[in-house]
């Protein structure tokens, strides 16, 4: 017999540490080679991590959320060669995104007749029919201090009735819902944790500023309409948001200093020739950010091709590191969710984030009457160290015309 240790791969790109995201085995179980043993994030991805023997697990090295060193031990394996050794593991592709394990849920429990269970814990629903809960409510009973005879516990309207006719329910003293007083601690770990503290970075190190602008877009929602509806059966529907990527690319060649970021440690502001575009996406972990690289060289459709296609590969999990990575400005957009106004948090260390509202038909004075336009509003967020208002203003104003007069977004130069 003999051990064997695994050790936190060195995932690259500098990570010191990587944190625990979900283990797949537990100390007592056995593993064969390449079966997959735990995933772990970092600041760019979910890997999984697969065993390079076979064997029985005999340890683990911590709790879902601990963060773990490279070249850290991370399992150890009893193996029943004569082997005595240790290597860091492999890396495997990204995890889906929602690290998820479906177990079958335990059958219910048999109550025997005779038996009567306790009353139902404040934390669950009692378990009763809806003309039970009727008559409860009417009569004045907590349903929760009721024993229930009924099969799993079920409440009946005997065991209410019983109360009654004893003299001992519960009444509530007033008929309205009950008081909830339950809480419930949730432990961040993988991709929630990764937010929670870029968002500490960004509010506490970068002084935002933020501005508004109103854009009258009923002149693209008529071209958009009609691209869509010509367009070829290869290309896909036509969202609001390359129009507006190919605006920015136009935007930022006058005003560069928006695309480029801040090392505000070294003191050192990088301008980008390309336009690597950043859009905030939301999957079922939490929200995350694949980059649509040299925009500045795309079409609108070969945009909205390499958006789509980001978005699905963020939204199933299997996005890699350098999907991730690597922008130099960003797009924020709730689609028909996006509200009036919103304050968008710069995705560090960039220094500028353009924010999308909801498009929403309004009366609009054309200097003579009152009539219907669809507008929308750019709410748009800079490095205050870096972006001067007048700049700020400058660059959404330029976005603002691009939109409102969309052919100007398809003549060169």
């Amino acid at each position: 017999m003999g051990e064997f240790t695994i050790k936190m791969p060195d995932v690259g790109e500098g990570v010191a540490e990587a944190e625990l995201v979900e283990w797949h085995v537990k100390t007592g179980d056995p593993v064969r080679e390449d079966m997959v043993i735990a995933a772990v994030m970092t600041d760019k991805a979910t890997v999984e991590i697969p065993s390079p023997v076979s064997g029985t697990v005999t340890w683990l090295a911590g709790e879902i959320g601990e963060r773990i060193a490279v070249k850290a031990p991370l399992v150890r394996i009893e193996t029943s060669g004569e082997v005595d050794a240790t290597e860091p593991a492999a890396i495997s592709q990204p995890l889906p995104a929602e690290l998820k394990k479906v177990e079958a849920p335990e059958p219910a429990p048999k109550v025997p007749a005779s038996a009567t269970p306790p009353p139902t814990s404040p934390l669950q629903k009692p378990l009763a029919a809806p003309s039970v809960r009727l008559f409860a409510r009417e009569s004045g009973v907590d349903l929760r201090q009721v024993q229930g005879t009924g099969p799993a516990g079920r409440i009946l309207r005997e065991d209410v009735e019983q109360l009654l006719n004893q003299g001992t329910a519960v009444v509530s003293a007033r008929t309205g819902p009950a008081k909830k007083t339950a809480t419930e601690e949730i432990k961040l770990t993988g991709l929630r944790r990764r937010i929670a503290e870029k968002m500490v970075v960004a509010t506490s190190r970068i002084p935002h500023i933020t501005y508004v602008e109103e854009v009258d877009m009923t002149a693209l929602e008529e071209l958009r309409a009609t691209m869509n509806a010509d367009r070829k059966p290869d290309h896909p529907k036509l969202t609001v948001l390359p129009f507006l990527m190919r605006a920015l690319v136009k935007a930022i060649f006058e005003q560069p200093n928006v695309n480029a970021t801040f090392d505000d440690d070294a003191g050192i502001v990088t301008r980008y020739s390309a336009v690597h575009i950043g859009i905030a996406t939301q999957t079922p972990a939490g929200l995350t950010v694949p980059v649509v690289r040299h925009a500045e060289a795309r079409g609108i459709f070969d945009c909205a091709i390499e958006m789509n296609r980001l978005a699905d590969s963020a939204r199933s999990g299997t996005a890699t590191r350098d999907e991730l990575s690597g922008s130099t400005i960003t797009i924020s957009s709730l689609g028909a969710l996006g509200g009036i106004v919103s304050t968008p948090v710069i995705n560090h260390p960039e220094v500028a984030i353009i924010g999308v509202n909801k498009i929403a038909t309004r009366p609009v004075w054309d200097g003579t009457q009152f009539v219907p336009r669809k507008m929308m509003n750019l709410s748009s967020s800079f490095d205050h160290r870096i972006i001067d208002g007048w700049d700020a203003a400058t660059f959404v104003q330029r976005i603002r015309t691009l939109l409102e007069t969309p052919a100007l977004i398809f003549i060169e130069g």
